[in-house]
This record gives C-alpha cells, structure tokens and sequence, in this order.
C-alpha cells in the first residue's frame, strides 16, 4: 500500500507538510495523489475513533454484531441481498464472510430493545434470510487499531484496622 495511504490510516489529521516529510516527497505531488485517491474513491471519509465511555453525555447506544445466513439469489450471488441489508440505517457494517455463516453486520440502536426489534421485525422477516444469531457488544477494548483505554478505577485494597 501506498505510504501516504498507510499515514492517513493511522492519522487523518497528519498535515500535507508532516506526510511530504515523512515520505520524502513534495508537499504539492502528496496533495496531488490525495485528491487523485479522494477523486478515484479510495479515499472515502476521514475519521474519528471516539471512547463513548470518556464522553460525559453518554449518548446510551448499543451496539451488535449479527451472524446472517442467507440464500443467494440467482445469477445476484449474495450481493443483492446484502444491498437490502446494509441500505438499514441501523446498519452500520456489513460484511460478506466464509464460514458457518454468510453475512456479518454490524447494528447500532437506542437500546436493547430497538435492537431486537430491528432483528425480529426487519431482519429476519426478509425473503432470503434463513437464521439470524446476534451478539451484543459489552466493551470495547481495540477499535480500528486504537486502544481504548477507559480512566484507570484505583484497584488498592482499602486497609482497615
């Protein structure tokens, strides 16, 4: 992969300057091939990895990670299904997988409930879906790469006398 491409990985927020420097090349030739990526779509967002455990106004979301077994359909494979799937806005990912299982998605929702919900009255209704299994995120610990580490609790015994 590209060094440039492999620096805006790990930092979105490297500057044209820092990436030049560490690439040994023009400041002018980097900006060139970053639009050229951005135009050609490889590049598609620049983002934020957030500890929502650290933000004071929790914004209470779960999270899920849902196992879907499906049944391709002719001459469409398992894309057009798929396509169904991800348009969801509670879906936030979806991947195609080898396995015991043929879709992976990722849900995002108010609460447990609403996540459920979206199982049980979108998802596994739908024509070419055969069995759903869900899995609820309880923490996370590496998101993308990045630690993410929570304020350390003070873990000493208390002594009492």
């Amino acid at each position: 992969m590209d060094p440039i491409l492999q620096l805006l990985q790990k930092d979105a927020r490297l500057t044209l300057q820092e990436i030049a420097k560490s690439t040994r090349s023009k400041v002018d030739k980097v900006k060139k091939k970053i639009a050229k990526y951005e135009k050609d779509g490889v590049i598609l967002a620049y983002k934020t990895v957030i500890n929502k455990e650290l933000v004071k106004e929790k914004s209470r979301s779960v999270r899920a990670l849902i196992e879907v077994n499906v049944v391709p359909q002719k001459d469409l494979g398992f894309d057009k299904v798929a396509e169904r799937i991800y348009r969801f806005p509670e879906v936030t990912s979806c991947y195609l997988l080898s396995g015991s299982y043929d879709l992976l998605i990722v849900v995002e929702g108010r609460d447990l409930h609403t996540v459920s919900q979206f199982v049980a009255e979108k998802l596994s209704p739908m024509e070419n879906v055969r069995g759903t299994v869900t899995h609820f995120l309880l923490k996370k610990y590496k998101e993308d790469g990045i630690l993410l580490k929570g304020k350390d609790a003070d873990r000493r015994l208390a002594i009492t006398y």
